[in-house]
């Protein structure tokens, strides 16, 4: 294991991994709204706000799939260290972290069962920007609209289709973190 993989996590837990909670909370409650988070500081390629979300929502109960160049030691050695969350391929994972197209196909990951659609996988996408610009968002805690560069638009098309099933998503970009939970509806231009 090395040094990079000990450095890097919340230097005050609690006050950190609460104040991350509650921007999540926000982000998910609030699809297309942007909120800055810190705290970790996790090698690269994984952001301030990805190493952030994945202290504060895994654990080591919760499998976590590395996608593309996310997948390497030190960011293996960092969550084996800080988190202690098992490693696993894409369709046993409760959180997949990667750029988006090193995560397709969607289909890969699990979008929970009838019985249980909270055993949904969650997917941490690396961005290089989020802005309320491109795709229009409506539904479940939005009150009119709201905009969010996304890196496509069917996918997320297809996604609420299936609600209550489905895929979630977390954008992350540097320190800033955005949400579209299964139930948002998507339509509009995608913003790369």
């Amino acid at each position: 294991m090395t040094g990079i993989a000990l450095g890097g996590g919340f230097s005050h837990p609690p006050e950190q991994a609460a104040r991350a909670f509650r921007a999540v909370l926000e982000a998910v409650s609030r699809p297309g709204t942007i909120w800055t988070v810190e705290g970790a500081v996790p090698p690269a390629p994984l952001t301030v706000a990805a190493g952030t979300v994945l202290l504060t929502l895994a654990d080591g109960t919760a499998p976590v799939h590395l996608a593309g160049d996310a997948d390497c030691q030190p960011v293996r050695d960092w969550i084996t260290f800080h988190i202690g969350a098992p490693l696993v391929g894409a369709e046993g994972a409760m959180f997949a972290v990667g750029r988006w197209q090193d995560l397709l196909p969607l289909g890969r990951f699990h979008p929970g069962d009838p019985d249980y659609p909270d055993r949904a996988a969650t997917l941490i996408v690396l961005m290089n920007d989020l802005t309320n610009a491109g795709a229009r968002l409506t539904g479940p805690g939005i009150k009119d609209a709201a905009r969010l560069s996304l890196p496509e638009i069917a996918a997320f098309q297809r996604n609420a289709v299936q609600f209550p099933l489905g895929l979630d998503f977390i954008f992350t970009a540097g320190d800033r973190v955005a949400a579209l939970p299964r139930s948002t509806k998507v339509e509009g231009a995608a913003c790369m």
